[in-house]
């Protein structure tokens, strides 16, 4: 892997909007043009709103057009019940507003990755814990009154099933006829600190697997033919850009000034040359991580989606 190579790795390597767009203004030392950002504050972390409004934007982020909401809450990866609740609070806020639901639609929850894999099981974690209705419309109608209609499916991966995870979603999608799709997946980042902690919601859909180099096809509305909303938590972080910070920190302490680039490159390419690039790093505790981000996320779901029923009455059915 050469220079120009690495680099190119290096900055493709985070599912996060909010990163990519430390990356752009880390090297070029400007804002970047079309996108626009707000930022608030809750009583356990922060919210960031990027719009990526065009296309230039849409290439130098490396990210499609759209809004990206990533709520980070460092407390989130203790079982601390307080910070799950005010994240999730955050969290279907947000939703709510990106979905505007009017009580008529029916919403397609899809878990995307492989739950017997540890780091990549945040979207089926999130569907076996989420308040599904849509079948009690049919059999018990007079139960379901004033909630939502809501399905869910955790398709499994490709390498388990043989069907692009896509197909599957568009043969659903045809048959229940949604009006929106939820799609939750495990992200992939560029800061280790953000793992288990950072939640990101988009509209511009998502890509499996395109922050860990397995990009399978595209969920989206150009795709689907109906809006998606994306619902991601990094969990893991490309393996050359903890090295590549490691090594710059090193440099920075020891030789002020001389940050040395060329040869921080030519280190990773060499250390990493046996795994081509494809080494990621997952932290030890990662099966906490999954189950309080996982619960945290199905519980802004079913606050956003299920907007008539009192909150009291949603979390006694969801636990």
């Amino acid at each position: 892997m050469n220079g120009a190579n690495l680099s190119q790795h290096l900055h493709t390597r985070t599912d996060l909007a909010l990163e990519a767009r430390d990356l752009v203004r880390g090297a070029t030392g400007r804002e970047v043009s079309g996108v626009s950002e707000q930022q608030q504050t809750f009583p356990h972390g922060t919210v960031t709103v990027i719009n990526i409004m065009d296309e230039n934007a849409e290439k130098v982020m490396g990210k499609p057009r759209g809004t990206y909401i990533t709520i980070e809450a460092p407390e989130l990866k203790y079982k601390a019940p307080d910070v799950q609740q005010s994240v999730a609070d955050v969290l279907a806020q947000h939703l709510k507003n990106l979905l505007q639901l009017t009580g008529q639609e029916t919403v397609l929850i899809i878990g995307l990755g492989n739950r017997q894999a540890t780091p990549d099981a945040l979207g089926p974690s999130v569907v076996e814990n989420t308040l599904i209705t849509r079948h009690l419309f049919q059999h018990m109608p007079e139960a379901v009154e004033n909630y939502q209609s809501v399905c869910a499916i955790a398709p499994g991966v490709l390498g388990i099933t043989g069907i692009e995870t896509a197909e599957i979603i568009r043969g659903v999608a045809e048959k229940v006829q949604p009006n929106v799709i939820i799609a939750v997946d495990a992200l992939a980042a560029a800061n280790i600190s953000r793992l288990g902690t950072t939640i990101q919601i988009g509209n511009s859909g998502v890509t499996p697997g395109s922050g860990v180099n397995n990009q399978r096809s595209e969920i989206s509305y150009q795709t689907m033919g109906i809006p998606v909303i994306a619902i991601g938590v990094p969990t893991v972080v490309d393996a050359a850009l903890i090295a590549k910070t490691a090594l710059e920190t090193y440099a920075a302490k020891f030789s002020p000034g001389k940050q040395h680039p060329v040869y921080i490159k030519e280190t990773l390419s060499d250390v990493l040359e046996p795994f081509q690039g494809s080494l990621i790093v997952t932290p030890r505790e990662i099966d906490d991580l999954i189950q309080n981000a996982g619960r945290t996320i199905s519980r802004g779901i079913t606050l956003a989606v299920h907007q008539r029923i009192p909150e009291e009455e949603l979390v006694s059915l969801m636990y």
